[in-house]
């Protein structure tokens, strides 16, 4: 079978689809992928044939501020704004001829696609394929019982919550989101495609794919009332690691100190992580006097200034870290909320500490608040008084450990890449050819 990998240029959206697309193509399908040319060099070694973009732009992690400039002075609802539509819906017809030229040689079975991409409706209606959307954020679908995006809201508990994030969901779909939906419309409108007027743009991934596969446990999502079919939870879809594969290249090893009681781990992610002072600053001005191993991943940037400001024998900054390797003897993790990370980090049944906003991190965050897996400090840029009380307040309660542990009691009962596997197998139609 000929399965299409489709998604952003971003890591965070490329990496966890890794799984999936190894496991696809261990089992004889013929898999390739569509993405930015950032990502050729992964893909070489994985031994899957790349297609990179050629209209679309590559919004990558480390260039939206250079293609953008303006972008680096928004905050709050106009940098969500911005984003949705500069970054997700400016591409969509971009996307969809790369990706309707690519299939006159490679007529591919079904395609697996990245679901801030945008493109379901046209894939679906107008190439006709069987189409399995990827999730690699929280369930992005609205419900009566979920509150509005990007808010960072928990369920509402009273009349007066309920008011304020129906309000909050108006503000979102007719002010902050508008541009977004307008582009969106126009460019369908050009390929007659009629969008329905009802629901948000976030839902039109869910109505327009054959099944969703959904990154994260269920348990890790807010309840229900209405339970789509289509979506599969599938659990801690991690990036690919081959069995031989270890910690070379992180700087992480065997040789770090464990003669501490506790261990830390901080990190401000690959996308907003320009400024050291929203997060990584505070969290090693909070910990670096405890007595505890303090391991920072800096994502590549500002790394060697950190080394010199931070000469505490217990502080350890690197680019790059092996999260899958350092959490095995982690006892809290201190995170803007990446939901790759937060994953990952139950996936080792690690506590968590989250401050982060920006690119839908408040979500992330909210739902570990829910969760009670990790303490929401609910700030782009915390003091370092509060990260400090933070960790000690998960250290000073078991219950922290102990429900982590539970949700990787969860993740550990199943194989995410066999299940996501086994759903785009499910609905996949191969071609006579």
């Amino acid at each position: 079978m000929k399965i299409l990998f489709a998604s952003q240029a971003v890591d965070g959206h490329f990496n966890p689809m890794t799984g999936v697309a190894m496991r696809l193509q261990e089992r004889g399908h013929d898999v390739r992928w569509y993405t930015g040319q950032v990502f050729a060099g992964k893909l070489q070694r994985l031994g899957i044939e790349h297609f990179p973009f050629r209209r679309a732009i590559e919004h990558r992690a480390d260039n939206l501020n250079e293609l953008y400039p303006e972008r680096a002075r928004l905050k709050g609802p106009l940098a969500i704004g911005f984003d949705g539509e500069k970054i997700f819906a400016s591409n969509i017809s971009n996307f969809f001829e790369d990706i309707r030229d690519l299939n006159t040689d490679f007529p591919f079975d079904v395609a697996v696609v990245d679901s801030t991409m945008f493109i379901q409706r046209l894939l679906s209606h107008l190439l006709g394929k069987p189409l399995v959307t990827f999730v690699v954020v929280p369930n992005m679908e609205s419900d009566p019982m979920v509150p509005p995006l990007f808010f960072g809201f928990n369920p509402p508990r009273n009349a007066a919550e309920k008011l304020v994030q129906a309000s909050a969901g108006l503000l979102s779909d007719k002010v902050i989101f508008r541009p977004a939906n307008q582009s969106y419309r126009r460019q369908h409108g050009t390929y007659g495609q009629v969008v329905p007027s009802h629901g948000r743009l976030t839902d039109e991934p869910y109505r327009c794919s054959d099944a969703v596969i959904q990154t994260g446990p269920e348990s890790l999502d807010f309840p229900r009332r209405h339970i789509n079919p289509k979506v599969h939870y599938v659990g801690a879809l991690l990036p690919y690691r081959a069995a031989d594969q270890s910690a070379a290249g992180t700087g992480v090893d065997d040789e770090l100190p464990r003669n501490y009681p506790a261990t830390f781990v901080v990190t401000q992610g690959t996308v907003d992580n320009a400024d050291h002072n929203k997060l990584i600053i505070p969290a090693l001005e909070a910990l670096k006097d405890m007595d505890a191993l303090v391991i920072v991943a800096t994502g590549g940037r500002g790394t060697e200034a950190l080394q010199a400001r931070y000469k505490q024998a217990n502080v350890v900054v690197r680019d790059y870290v092996d999260f899958a390797t350092v959490f095995d003897f982690t006892d809290v993790f201190i995170t803007n909320g990446g939901f790759g990370g937060v994953q990952l980090s139950l996936s080792k049944g690690v506590p968590l500490v989250v401050s982060g906003i920006n690119e839908g991190k408040s979500d992330v965050n909210a739902r570990v608040e829910y969760a009670g897996v990790g303490i929401n400090l609910r700030s782009d840029a915390p003091r370092p008084a509060d990260i400090a009380g933070a960790v000690e307040k998960v250290l000073a309660d078991p219950g922290w450990k102990e429900r982590a542990r539970k949700m990787r009691e969860q993740l550990d009962s199943a194989d995410p890449a066999e299940a996501a596997a086994a759903v785009v197998e499910g609905i996949a139609k191969p071609s006579a050819g």
